[in-house]
């Protein structure tokens, strides 16, 4: 963890304006091609679920625009990776279970890790934990094709961590394309940095060879 110096920071004067006078999330929706990351699903026995999660925490965890936050001093500060907080649906009640999977950078390591920790909280109807400091948000839609989708945080319009969401995917021509959304805080990122996001989720699923 790095405690920001806003004063001293280049990015200082454009977050204190995004803070302080105009708050802005920006939210938008890429068409996102998945076909090889179901592909790589099925060979390698994962759910897609756990695989889509660790694209984009990867994805996330390469840019410091990210991984920034409030420490519980209310300092500003750029933590050394984030984890992603997602939602586990249970059809036979029709309610979830949130919780968060600790990131780790090999996608192996980390779908163990969720088959883990699906076992520890398969009872609970809950936010299953106090969620750590450190963490952004994913959730899913599986359900149905969408064009936009927007996430509204009601705090105090401080939360800078990002919000991933994605939907249904659908066959197209024989490729398998998905709608994936991203919210993030304009105080820590720009158009620049949230279109950099897709390009690179889209270019690991293009880039992935587990053979």
């Amino acid at each position: 963890m790095k405690i920001i110096d806003i004063d001293n920071w280049s990015r200082g004067k454009l977050f204190r304006f995004y803070i302080d006078d105009m708050r802005i999330v920006m939210s938008l929706t890429v068409d996102i091609d998945v076909t090889a990351l179901i592909e790589i699903s099925k060979k390698c026995s994962l759910k897609f679920y756990p695989v889509m999660i660790w694209t984009v925490s990867k994805i996330v965890n390469s840019h410091s625009e990210f991984k920034y936050g409030w420490d519980g001093q209310g300092r500003l500060v750029k933590w050394d990776f984030i984890s992603p907080s997602y939602a586990v649906f249970h059809k036979d009640d029709e309610c979830f279970t949130k919780y968060v999977t600790e990131y780790s950078d090999n996608l192996f390591e980390f779908c163990d890790r969720f088959i883990e920790d699906g076992k520890k909280y398969d009872n609970t109807r809950n936010i299953a934990e106090e969620q750590p400091e450190n963490h952004f948000d994913v959730s899913c839609l599986p359900w149905v094709r969408y064009k936009h989708f927007d996430v509204h945080v009601f705090d105090d319009g401080k939360f800078l961590a990002p919000v991933v969401t994605w939907g249904k995917y659908e066959n197209n021509n024989g490729r398998f394309i998905m709608p994936l959304t991203m919210n993030i805080h304009h105080a820590v990122a720009d158009g620049f940095h949230l279109s950099r996001f897709f390009n690179e989720v889209q270019g690991l699923i293009d880039s992935m060879d587990l053979s």
